[in-house]
């Protein structure tokens, strides 16, 4: 115990409204089975002799799938297989409406309705979707210019669609990225990817796609020729600079990170710098100045608009009275695709949008940042390795102390990696972002429905700032982090965030980020005998108000905190009330938290704190630490056995079974420890 695994990021689901929840449908006493009413309807139209009303249906199941209790009907009713043979239906508005209805039904649907997707056989029609739009975009026998257009526009829209779909199935499923590896699909989203100059949305999906199959993907980055990855290269290094721009070059610059093995050993350097070059001016923007620039320009945009319309009326006068009462009328393009999916798709607004894309672009950064420092870290066999036999080495040769608490980090960050980070001022730009968000941009947001979301989504930049923050203290040198002085202004800083806010313990993702980050800096600051800057009393506030959350990992950083603390305070005299209050808290976490996993990590540090030091010896002795462990010893031995497999990965298992190794020999120990103090 004691380590941890900085978690790689993965992007989220897609949510057409923010949220797939059935919010609106628990509001008004929806129940699943009231769903089968409404969802047999719609897929009935799906064979309906009219595109337009197999595009109405199609529409009004992809409004359907955000609703979670509607799932299982439409399951049940198979859906999937239903909407399928409608991607290659020779209406284009048919494809892009069923595109758009599977793309709802993937990213609500989460793992499981993914993987069914792919039992039931999508990619198929899938994949000739996909190929069928990249032979439409090459295809000149339409002679009229307008229609040309049009049509193409609507090819690349149905493309659109179709790699959202494609994206979101990969992303929760093996054998859809083996599927997309053997149909060479790699070939036809480059091509997409190749139109970004013009059409950057088409692109950006693309973009989102590719970072997810090239991930783990050994198979599919023997593909890659030098004319695939100079598409990657053109689009990173586009001179555009508009924010929908910036997000395409931050999500091919994953990519590309994600290639890093097929680029040759000369090129290293170079690509590494480009990709963080790249991310660090995209972490060099103010979020918070952008909203409130891009939320007043759309103020001025719509005051402008209803000045036009005024005078348009002032002049017109009688006629748009006329054309007001026209709406009254029923018109049949009122049920046209664009009413729906502009209904179901994120905001098209102009600014919100672009807005949207920085703040996306920023957090997708500080993910890459992340991924790059945990590139390196050990297999899982060097993990379980590390974690069945360090320790227990370490503790016979007496020296407790030193084994227990160690962040697991990669031994060596790459050269051209650590270069780049500290050549840009990567880790300066990460520590601003872990301020709270702009006050002002918030409060803003919070009076504009359509802006509210992007207050959770600078919440976000900040946790992930808050764990790259993390990885950038375990992994740099303290000289690379500004020496010791800065360190201790860090603490400062992460202590003033923590407790500016007196209900931190309610924010579960922000206090997990924040813990996450304080356990690996104090780690740091006690390897390097740097002061604490953060007091005992500040720690144990902390660590009551964690102890008490729903989230293991909160849970486990606060009492490695502890364990970091008491160990540097058993070296030091006059601390023995302290260490009594620590020994008692973590003892009641070893003894009493329903999760073996902050169990053991609560046993971890108590081996830590009160392995070596005089003050640490009379403070066990006076909680007496011994009794307590003896009597707990076989009930943890109990636990393990019995709820171990089912409960446990089996690297938690190793570890587990590590803590269960060391607390037999504590207990030895301590009983020494007593004997000595009695006699």
């Amino acid at each position: 115990m004691g380590k941890s695994r900085t978690k790689r990021f993965k992007r989220p689901q897609f949510s057409p409204t923010g949220d797939c929840q059935a919010e609106a449908a628990a509001a008004n006493g929806t129940e699943p089975e009231e769903d089968d009413g409404p969802a047999a309807e719609l897929l009935e139209k799906l064979q309906h002799p009219s595109a337009e009303v197999r595009e109405c249906a199609c529409a009004g199941l992809a409004r359907l799938v955000q609703q979670r209790p509607a799932l299982p009907g439409l399951a049940r009713r198979d859906a999937v297989r239903r909407l399928g043979p409608l991607l290659l239906d020779p209406s284009q508005a048919v494809r892009e409406t069923a595109a758009g209805a599977l793309r709802n039904l993937s990213a609500c649907g989460g793992f499981e309705v993914c993987d069914d997707m792919v039992t039931k056989d999508i990619m198929t029609p899938l994949v000739a979707l996909l190929k069928e739009c990249s032979t439409g975009l090459d295809s000149n026998e339409m002679s009229p210019q307008e229609k040309k257009d049009q049509n193409r526009n609507s090819i690349e829209n149905i493309a659109n669609e179709a790699v959202n779909v494609l994206w979101n199935i990969c992303e929760c499923s093996s054998r859809a990225v083996s599927i997309f590896n053997k149909e060479g699909c790699l070939e036809i989203v480059l091509k997409y990817l190749s139109r970004f100059s013009t059409n950057v949305d088409l692109a950006i999906s693309v973009a989102y796609c590719l970072q997810t199959v090239t991930e783990d993907n050994p198979e599919l980055l023997k593909s890659f020729s030098a004319p695939a990855l100079h598409v990657l290269e053109s689009a990173m290094l586009s001179p555009v600079n508009s924010m929908e721009y910036i997000l395409l070059k931050t999500l091919v610059a994953g990519t590309i990170w994600n290639l890093k093995d097929i680029i040759p050993s000369k090129s290293q350097a170079e690509i590494i710098n480009a990709i963080l070059k790249i991310l660090s001016e995209v972490l060099e923007m103010d979020a918070g100045e952008t909203v409130l620039q891009m939320k007043e320009a759309e103020t001025q945009r719509i005051k402008t608009a209803a000045e036009t319309e005024d005078t348009l009326q002032n002049v017109n006068g009688d006629d748009l009275i006329e054309d007001d009462e026209m709406e009254d009328i029923p018109h049949r393009r009122k049920v046209r695709r664009k009413a729906f999916i502009s209904d179901l798709l994120p905001p098209t607004d102009k600014e919100l949008r672009e807005t949207i894309a920085l703040l996306t672009a920023q957090q997708t950064a500080l993910e890459i940042i992340v991924n790059m420092c945990c590139s390196e870290d050990p297999t899982d066999d060097e993990w379980e390795e590390l974690s069945s036999s360090d320790e227990s080495d370490s503790f016979m040769e007496n020296s407790l102390s030193e084994c227990g608490g160690q962040l697991l980090s990669p031994l060596c960050l790459s050269h051209e990696v650590h270069t780049a980070l500290t050549n840009y001022l990567i880790p300066k730009k990460i520590f601003e972002k872990t301020a709270f968000p702009n006050s002002t941009a918030v409060d803003v947001c919070s009076r504009n429905p359509s802006w509210k979301p992007l207050i959770r989504k600078m919440s976000i930049i900040q946790c992930r700032a808050l764990v790259c923050l993390q990885s950038l203290v375990s992994l740099l040198d303290v000289d690379h982090l500004g020496g010791p002085a800065a360190l201790q202004t860090l603490a400062q800083h992460l202590s003033q965030l923590l407790f500016s806010q007196p209900d931190f313990a309610k924010h579960v993702d922000f206090l997990e980020a924040i813990s996450s980050a304080l356990r690996a800096l104090l780690q740091t600051v006690a390897s390097k005998n740097i002061p604490q800057c953060m007091t005992p009393d500040q720690l144990l506030t902390l660590c009551r108000a964690g102890i008490h959350s729903s989230n293991v990992g909160v849970r486990v950083n606060v009492v490695s905190i502890l364990g970091i603390t008491g160990s540097v305070l058993a070296k030091e005299d006059g601390t023995l009330d302290t260490l009594k209050t620590i020994g008692c808290f973590l003892l009641e976490v070893a003894t009493k938290d329903p999760s073996l996993v902050v169990a053991g990590e609560a046993l971890d540090a108590l081996f830590d704190v009160f392995a070596d030091g005089k003050e640490a010896e009379r403070a066990s002795v006076q909680i007496k630490l011994l009794s307590a462990l003896k009597e707990f010893q076989p009930v943890f031995k109990m636990k393990l056995r019995k709820e171990g497999r089912a409960k446990y990965s089996p690297d938690q298992l190793c570890v587990l079974d590590n803590v269960k190794m060391n607390l037999r020999r504590f207990v030895a120990y301590q009983e020494t420890v007593e004997k000595k103090l009695t006699t």
